[in-house]
């Protein structure tokens, strides 16, 4: 191997502390590599630190537009359910009592045909509101053949029925059906406004 010598650049002063300066060329490619190996290395960990950096800010932002989002959507189901509220209210207030004045005798006749295997010729007692007589009494005569007493009872509400049949009695309600419906649609619209 051999030696390189290098002429050195120093003062008088610097001269005598070393006059020349003798370098291996192994030496100096060992040099080269390790400082090769740390500038990768620094510059490794730089793009690791820049990447890192990157997505803790891309985590942070789609934090906050998803919290944004959040808040929009609720502003939006808010907005819906508060325009809503009034149509559902109607419709629980003036369509329901209609269609119950409309589907009581078919109910009736529902409840009434069960009944109506297991007997005889023993009538059956409807005692129901004077309002609801006639729809009653009218799909009844036409649907069945039954022996039926219709007994008014202006106390009851148009949507009520009883169906009496010796001892045995069973309870068609349509009021308290659209009285817990409207209160089961206030109910979700206070637990609705109130929650957000």
């Amino acid at each position: 191997m051999m030696s390189l010598r290098l002429e050195v650049f120093q003062t008088e002063s610097q001269a005598s502390t070393a006059a020349t300066v003798v370098l291996d060329i192994d030496a100096l490619e060992e040099a080269k590599l390790s400082s090769y190996d740390a500038g990768f290395t620094a510059g490794w960990e730089d793009a690791n630190t820049a990447q890192s950096d990157d997505q803790s800010r891309m985590k942070a932002d789609l934090a906050r537009h998803l919290q944004a989002l959040g808040f929009s959507y609720q502003e939006a189901r808010m907005h819906v359910l508060r325009a809503i509220e009034p149509l559902l209210l109607e419709i629980v207030g003036r369509l329901l009592p209609e269609l119950a004045r409309e589907t009581l005798a078919p109910v009736v006749l529902e409840c009434l045909m069960p009944l109506a295997e297991g007997m005889a010729d023993t009538p059956v007692t409807l005692v129901l509101n004077p309002a609801a007589r006639n729809a009653v009494e009218q799909l009844l005569e036409r649907a069945t053949g039954l022996p039926l007493i219709l007994q008014e009872e202006p106390t009851l509400g148009e949507g009520q029925v009883y169906l009496r049949l010796g001892s045995a009695e069973t309870e068609v309600n349509l009021d308290r059906a659209i009285t817990d419906i409207t209160a089961a649609v206030r109910g979700f619209f206070a637990l609705s406004t109130s929650g957000a």
